[in-house]
């Protein structure tokens, strides 16, 4: 694949859309073509389903493993809709959220079987692994804290639930970046958002390789 496909990952209030933006508006300004987006949604089927997943009522009661079927949905969605088109044009891909959400978060914190999600994983996929993936950490402590402040909506299904919840999210993904330390970068999250802004760019820039040459 011609392409670069970064993901974000961390729990709540980490600071990944920030950071996605920032890092979005450096690759553009030096000529990059980005494809930005974001899980669940990206597509407007994918969007349905986020709105479902996070707001509507019809998902008070969800049970986990509707849960995980409906996120695979919309990945299946965004995967073949957006992402491989965009890599097939040697775009570089910034997705806030892939398959690792769904490791820790249905198969951890929500104990589903690992080997269940990860067939779900593989087939909503078809195999597409990020190139790099960025897991920004935080104390849920303070990442719940982050969520929320100064904000005018509801809290979504996954930030009100319990601090149990988001210990065990956070416990997952390191697991999972102690596992593939090759595709995994772990930053410190509490640090300000410029050093964070250039910690990144330092883990991404050494990526960007003579495929990925600015456009004339």
């Amino acid at each position: 694949m011609p392409g670069l496909f970064i993901t974000f990952e961390g729990g709540e209030g980490c600071g990944k859309s920030t950071q996605i933006e920032r890092l979005a508006e450096r690759l553009r300004a030096e000529g990059r073509t980005v494809h930005q987006t974001r899980e669940p949604g990206g597509t407007t089927l994918g969007e349905a389903i986020r709105n479902l997943l996070q707001h509507d009522e019809a998902g008070h009661g969800m049970c986990a493993e509707s849960e995980l079927l409906l996120f695979a949905a919309a990945r299946a969605q965004i995967v073949r809709e957006r992402i491989l088109p965009a890599l097939e044009r040697a775009e570089i891909v910034l997705c806030d959220r892939f398959l690792d959400s769904t490791t820790v978060y249905q198969g951890v914190a929500r104990d589903i079987d690992p080997i269940e999600v990860a067939a779900m994983n593989q087939f909503a996929c078809g195999g597409l692994i990020p190139d790099l993936t960025l897991l920004i950490d935080l104390d849920p402590e303070i990442g719940l804290q982050r969520a929320r402040e100064g904000r005018d909506t509801p809290l979504d299904r996954m930030e009100q639930e319990a601090l149990a919840f988001h210990k065990d999210v956070r416990r997952g993904y390191l697991e999972l970046a102690h596992i593939d330390q090759e595709r995994f970068c772990v930053l410190d999250g509490s640090k300000d958002i410029d050093t964070l802004k250039n910690e990144i760019w330092d883990v991404v820039e050494p990526h960007l390789n003579e495929s990925l040459a600015p456009d004339p």
